[in-house]
């Protein structure tokens, strides 16, 4: 099949307070990317999952491209090896150019700022902004409780059967890697982007 996704955002948790499954399944995701020759774009931290997606893109000689801000450009935090390393002055800043480099988004478990970054990514697909892949990483059932939320805006009436298309979860990184270079934007959905005024 052919590589459709050159680089891929992947938003994560940069806490070290985390469960080395965690830890782990970042650094095996980052492997599955470069050994995909899929380049990752990530938000520039060298702690956490952060970190070690970083790792595990590096440890099969692959591009580790990452966006940070200001106020981040402190030792504890800078990773050190990475192809390269961009500064932005604010938080929006960041996640826009992240966007603009990426092919497809990968939301592995995190708190606040994953959880923005994820959202943002998926209300611009929803609204037409953007056609590409987002995937998460439903690692030991992190994940489950935004399968349950999402499918009460459905259930509430918020969302449509449609939106599904959207993204996918899945449990196994290999798996999800796969729908996500096979996606194909669903018509159905940007019909009603054309029909709704949003």
């Amino acid at each position: 099949m052919e590589n459709k996704l050159k680089r891929i955002a992947v938003y994560c948790g940069s806490s070290d307070q985390i469960d080395q499954k965690y830890l782990d399944s970042a650094y095996d995701l980052g492997q599955l990317l470069a050994i995909n020759g899929i380049s990752l774009v990530y938000g520039g931290g060298k702690t956490g999952m952060m970190g070690r997606v970083a790792d595990g893109v590096m440890s099969q000689n692959g591009e580790v491209i990452g966006i940070t801000i200001e106020r981040f450009t402190i030792p504890q935090f800078l990773p050190e090896g990475i192809t390269k390393l961009e500064v932005k002055k604010t938080m929006h800043q960041r996640k826009a150019r992240m966007a603009e480099l990426a092919d497809g988004f990968i939301a592995l478990p995190g708190g606040f700022g994953t959880m923005d970054e994820f959202f943002d990514t998926l209300t611009l697909a929803q609204i037409g902004i953007h056609k590409k892949p987002i995937g998460v990483l439903n690692v030991d059932g992190f994940y489950n409780a935004l399968k349950d939320l999402f499918l009460s805006f459905k259930n509430n009436g918020f969302t449509y059967d449609f939106h599904d298309s959207l993204y996918f979860i899945e449990n196994d990184s290999k798996l999800l890697l796969n729908k996500m270079q096979s996606y194909v934007p669903s018509g159905q959905l940007h019909e009603w982007i054309e029909r709704t005024d949003i």
